[in-house]
């Protein structure tokens, strides 16, 4: 699976590979002081890394400012903030590492798909305002809070970049003369009085960040920063395009005079009723889907226009019921829910068949045959918060399934029966089982993989390699392990020991992205320091032979093969972002680029034939013809309304598959660019848990499998995605 984000091309030679002990990734954007690369820990937990310039660097006032922005975000702990997990802001290059919120930030949705309906901006409103509270509460004030420095992700928005924070206590003041911060978005006293700035600036900011999120504008508007710092201390905000409800608020927070703007407790009082929903936190998109023969739940539909691929449901009038039937319903409602979830798998202790779960929706229309698929649900999760990963033995074959602080279970994926089960107290994050050689491979309580018998699930042994992505590299019965040091091991997938050992020439440290089972070959890929090209390499993963190398143009990565073993590879430009697909034949050593018609923030991209369908972050998909020779390759667009989605997978009847971090499975039609199904939200306890990874759904025939942050693994029939 490509990263999120690419290295890109960047400004500085020495462009580091390591902060500390984390190996940097990837790119996720860069600032006047620094650069935010994607890291992962030792466990596997991805981490957002903040490195500071070369000439910063060497600067000991900046070096001030960077010890007390890590002072700043580590006294600051909340549901809408970033966490710090380390720093050193005494290395070479300063530097620290919090934990990776995916997600766009407010500026890049409002500026991608307009303002935010009046449900959504109530939501942002309290979690920012909660997010204040919590950053006051412990000392420290923000002074920097604007669209840039807001991610919006499904569990709510989180306040990053304490880069000109400090705490009330601090003794590093301002200097004279030097104004810090964002005009549009700073407080009339940051301007007038920058040594007695308080938290009621940010409560200003606040104001000014909930207009731009509700108008796409801020209340004061200029071209010249000198204008906005005119108007913000002297001149009267412009609330038009706000909400009526939200616009006494708003004013309140933008007073002139500090005492006469709310606190963010009197901001979330004033939003009362609370606004934090069980739905997910999903920006709204430019477009909608809509799922043929059914309406979108209400919070889904904005009344936007509707995707031209996709035809519209009739709407359906609904007839209230007295509020006496009203109760009898939904008392029928939850006996017959209770009945219907009432029986699920427990865990065992290995090799162990245990109890048979009940058919989640009996009787459920579909289509008929013999080979009709029954839905079905299993709870997997004893306890914490994470979502199953899964992943299976072939066309049909067995699920196996992995739940960090549970274990890992094979199931039947005809009924949802747990065949055998493996507990394993272990809270490290669970990677989807890896089948290799006869065995399967998962997370051990010590975060390496250990190998168990498919058949009875008893422990066959322990491996030393780590069970985060990037450990081991799955290439048919063969494992791929890349060392710190840039050597490549091949290892035997049922016995571990060594098929081949060595390093791949030119390569420093490859990264293996892509295996192509007929062929034999894994794609091994470094991008250049400079950004500017990537050296890819096609080794046979029995001898360790390379098949061929090449360096091609572009920040690359593979994804995918078509043809006479032709690559496919996605091209990252400037600002990380895909930009266009590049099909390469090694036999003929013929390059064709095929642009996208707009670029895509992160997609993971599935093949079918010479067809690449690019899933993005923001719940974009693409369908382009890589074939296309100088015509319009993009077959279709679709955007499908999820604010954070899987990678898309492919099954039978042309369909495609993924799924949302609220649990739900999607189905799109692949010849039609429609979405033609979807199940319903599946959430822990009412609420959205929290995962840095997002597990794709995968198939057995007509079954699609999915996993849920309520603990769960269900199926339904991925042939009639439309009775789900």
């Amino acid at each position: 699976m490509p990263p999120l984000r690419g290295t890109g091309a960047s400004p500085e030679a020495e462009f580091p590979q390591y902060a500390g002990a984390y190996r940097l990734e990837a790119r996720l954007g860069s600032g006047g002081m620094g650069v935010v690369h994607l890291a992962r820990s030792a466990s596997g937990m991805q981490l957002a890394v903040k490195v500071v310039h070369a000439p910063y660097a060497a600067d000991p006032e900046f070096r001030a400012r960077f010890r007390q922005e890590v002072a700043a975000a580590r006294r600051v702990s909340g549901a809408f903030t970033a966490p710090v997990v380390d720093a050193d802001p005494e290395a070479g290059r300063p530097w620290m590492a919090t934990l990776y919120v995916p997600g766009p930030t407010l500026a890049e949705q409002v500026k991608r798909s307009g303002p935010m309906a009046p449900a959504e901006l109530r939501r942002l409103t309290a979690g920012l305002a909660e997010a204040l509270r919590d950053i006051h509460r412990a000392g420290v004030v923000h002074r920097d809070l604007k669209p840039g420095n807001v991610l919006l992700t499904d569990g709510g928005p989180k306040v990053i970049d304490f880069g000109i924070s400090r705490p009330y206590d601090s003794d590093l003041r301002t200097e004279t003369g030097k104004l810090i911060g964002s005009p549009p978005y700073m407080a009339p006293e940051q301007f007038q009085r920058p040594r007695e700035v308080g938290p009621p600036a940010d409560v200003f900011a606040l104001g000014a960040v909930i207009v731009h999120a509700a108008t796409g504008r801020g209340p004061f508007d200029s071209d010249s920063p000198y204008i906005v710092a005119y108007q913000v201390v002297h001149d009267q905000p412009d609330l038009g395009g706000v909400p009526e409800d939200l616009v006494p608020l708003v004013a309140r927070c933008l007073a002139k005079d500090p005492a006469d703007r709310p606190t963010p407790g009197e901001v979330m009082g004033a939003l009362l009723p609370p606004s934090y929903e069980a739905d997910a936190f999903i920006p709204a998109q430019r477009r909608r889907a809509v799922v043929a023969a059914a309406v979108p739940p209400a919070e889904e539909r904005d009344g936007s226009e509707e995707d031209t691929h996709v035809r519209a449901a009739p709407p359906v009038r609904r007839r209230r019921l007295p509020r006496a039937r009203r109760l009898v319903a939904a008392a029928l409602l939850l006996l017959v829910a209770g009945a219907g979830a009432g029986a699920y798998a427990v865990w065992g202790g290995g090799g162990t068949d245990v109890s048979r779960p009940e058919p989640e929706r009996a009787g459920a229309g579909g289509v008929e045959g013999d080979d009709a698929v029954t839905p079905w649900r299993t709870e997997l999760r004893t306890s914490g918060g994470a979502t199953p990963v899964c992943s299976t033995a072939g066309p049909g074959g067995a699920l196996y399934c992995s739940v960090a602080g549970t274990g890992t279970a094979r199931i039947d994926p005809a009924d949802g029966r747990v065949v055998w089960s493996a507990r394993s107290s272990s809270t490290r994050t669970a990677h989807a089982p890896i089948v290799s050689g006869g065995v399967v491979l998962s997370t051990g309580p010590d975060g390496k993989l250990r190998a168990f018998d498919p058949v009875k699930g008893t422990a066959v042994r322990d491996t030393a390699l780590s069970a985060s992505p990037g450990g081991a590299f799955p290439a048919g019965d063969a494992l791929l392990a890349v060392a710190d040091d840039g050597t490549v091991t091949a290892l035997d997938g049922a016995s571990g020991t060594p098929r081949w050992k060595g390093p791949l020439a030119r390569h420093t440290r490859p990264d293996f992205a892509l295996y192509d089972g007929a062929s034999g070959l894994a794609y091994a890929f470094e991008h250049a320091p400079s950004g500017g090209s990537t050296l890819v390499t096609a080794v046979d993963a029995v001898s360790g032979r390379a098949s061929w190398q090449r360096w091609l143009d572009g920040v690359l990565t593979p994804v995918g093969t078509v043809g006479a073993g032709e690559l496919v590879l996605t091209a990252m430009d400037e600002n990380s972002d895909i930009a266009e697909l590049v099909r390469y034949a090694p036999g003929t050593g013929a390059t064709a680029r095929v642009p996208l018609p707009f670029t895509l923030d992160g997609p993971q991209v599935v093949m079918a034939g010479d067809v690449a369908y690019l899933l993005a972050r923001g719940g974009s998909l693409l369908a382009v013809d890589t074939s296309a020779d100088g015509a319009k390759a993009d077959l279709w667009r679709l955007e499908t309304g999820v604010g954070r989605a899987s990678a898309p997978v492919l099954g039978e009847g042309g369909h495609l598959y993924f799924s949302a971090a609220d649990g739900r499975l999607l189905a799109v039609d692949t010849a039609r660019g429609a979405l033609v199904g979807q199940t319903r939200a599946r959430l822990s306890g009412g609420k959205l848990t929290y995962a840095s990874d997002l597990p794709a759904p995968v198939t057995a025939g007509r079954t699609v499998v999915g996993t849920a942050p309520d603990g769960s693994v269900f199926a339904v029939d991925g042939a009639d995605p439309g009775a789900w």
